[in-house]
């Protein structure tokens, strides 16, 4: 009998916490580019390689890393976690500079980590280095969204 008891305080605990603390089935995160998806998702460059010309239906931030670069690792958790906040408001793409050197080049990524910042209908603006969440944050709040802070 204590089982039982045992075991229905145990269930009743998860219930509630799960209760108090609904998440998301689907939480946003950072998504992963090839050449091809980058071209599917954010511009193609092949077509129309001379006039910018962003593809996509919300804000975007884009993310050129390496799994080796220690400034990359300290931003990537950050990334995640605002992947999840803005979600339903903006994209967060990755682009692996090892795996997609063809990128790389093009947009002359040489330091990274480095940002590719594209608001809707406004040319990109690069940002280079380890940013901290708030930084981000204001880029994001700004520049991407337009939101008026002073309110």
């Amino acid at each position: 009998m204590k089982k039982i008891i045992t075991l229905l305080v145990v269930l009743l605990f998860i219930f509630s916490a799960n209760a108090a603390n609904p998440q998301s089935k689907e939480t946003a995160k950072p998504i992963d580019l090839t050449k091809e998806t980058f071209i599917e998702k954010v511009f193609d460059y092949e077509t129309n390689p001379e006039e910018w010309k962003y593809i996509g239906d919300k804000p975007a931030i884009v993310d050129f890393h390496a799994d080796w670069c220690g400034p990359c690792r300290i931003t990537s958790p950050i990334l995640a976690e605002l992947a999840a906040e803005y979600g339903g408001e903006l994209y967060i793409y990755k682009i692996n500079v090892d795996e997609q050197p063809e990128l790389a080049h093009i947009f002359g990524a040489r330091s990274i980590p480095m940002f590719l910042f594209i608001p809707m209908g406004e040319t990109p603006q690069m940002g280079v280095g380890a940013l901290p969440k708030e930084s981000f944050r204001e880029v994001i709040d700004t520049f991407l969204l337009k939101k008026d802070l002073a309110n």
